[in-house]
């Protein structure tokens, strides 16, 4: 059984988080609040979280200081965040969004459905992360066996390898349509950073698979 994905929520107003879990419900995954970004950087020591939505303007540490220390954590800096802020002081303030590694920058008041859309994209890709490195685990660990292996365990361990590399096209072939969905809506930097992350992501993933195909440095080393 798959469990849910966790979605972090960071804002100081609790009418704004109260507003968040309402729109993004209807996903069914696990909501957290975090109501500073002390509070956020704790939840973020002890969880995995699919995507983030962070408040740029809080007292004390903002969004922009919040998203630089979940930057510079190895465990954390590739969480997909994407800003929000009520206040909109151009393309500065957007690029400034940006530069601290945000994929997204959503000003307030935002349209519920949109926003419900793209923390979808986020959490399908985290599922389907997981899926594959579970996976993936499994099939190195049948392939570290490979030197007592028989050749029905050789034929397991090829039929569950196809089976990774056919879920994987089939992500990359979303990935391809959403990155082609976004460039035909908007050209601007939300669309190219969201496509930019998931293609990131999905390469890294396509790399470690085919390092488990038998011949390669990869898929011999983990058989040796």
């Amino acid at each position: 059984m798959v469990q849910k994905a966790k979605i972090l929520l960071v804002d100081d107003r609790p009418e704004n988080l109260l507003a968040l879990e309402a729109i993004l419900s209807a996903l069914d995954q696990t909501l957290v609040r975090a109501s500073s970004g002390e509070e956020a950087l704790k939840a973020l020591l002890t969880d995995d979280f699919a995507v983030i939505l962070l408040d740029v303007q809080m007292p004390g540490m903002d969004g922009f200081e919040t998203a630089a220390h979940i930057k510079r954590r190895e465990r954390t800096r590739d969480i997909p965040i994407i800003f929000l802020t009520a206040i909109n002081h151009g393309p500065h303030h957007t690029f400034r969004g940006y530069a601290a590694g945000a994929v997204d920058y959503i000003s307030k008041p935002f349209d519920p459905w949109v926003l419900r859309a793209k923390v979808s994209v986020f959490v399908e890709l985290y599922m389907k992360n997981c899926q594959l490195r579970e996976q993936a685990a499994l099939l190195r660990l049948q392939l570290e066996g490979g030197g007592k292996a028989d050749a029905g365990d050789a034929k397991e361990s090829a039929g569950l390898l196809a089976e990774l590399s056919a879920r994987l096209a089939a992500v990359e072939e979303q990935a391809e349509a959403l990155s082609k969905q976004l460039g035909d809506e908007s050209t601007d930097a939300a669309a190219v950073a969201t496509a930019a992350h998931l293609e990131r992501k999905l390469t890294g993933l396509r790399r470690a698979l085919d390092a488990l195909e038998p011949g390669s440095s990869g898929g011999q080393a983990a058989v040796n």
